[in-house]
């Protein structure tokens, strides 16, 4: 998570712990990557205090879900 991509900067933080990807003012960031159907996926959302670049990292949880879903596919067969 260090440097920064941006600005190279050590000066980064992350959250204390992962949160929902489902925001009650946005869409879900990680559909059908859920544990359960009554919960979201989780993520772990990193900022630099130096330019403000945000980051957010899909959970184990959510990667392990995302090797075998029906859902998702990957980008170099998308034919969008």
């Amino acid at each position: 998570m260090k440097p920064c991509p941006e600005c190279n900067s050590n000066n980064v933080f992350r959250y204390k712990k992962a949160i929902d990807s489902q925001g009650g003012y946005g869409p879900e960031l990680l559909p059908k990557l859920a544990p359960g159907i009554f919960s979201s996926a989780k993520i772990m959302p990193v900022v630099c205090a130096d330019c403000g670049y945000v980051r957010f990292y899909a959970s184990q949880q959510a990667l392990d879900k995302l090797k075998t879903s029906k859902h998702w596919i990957p980008v170099e067969n998308d034919r969008l």
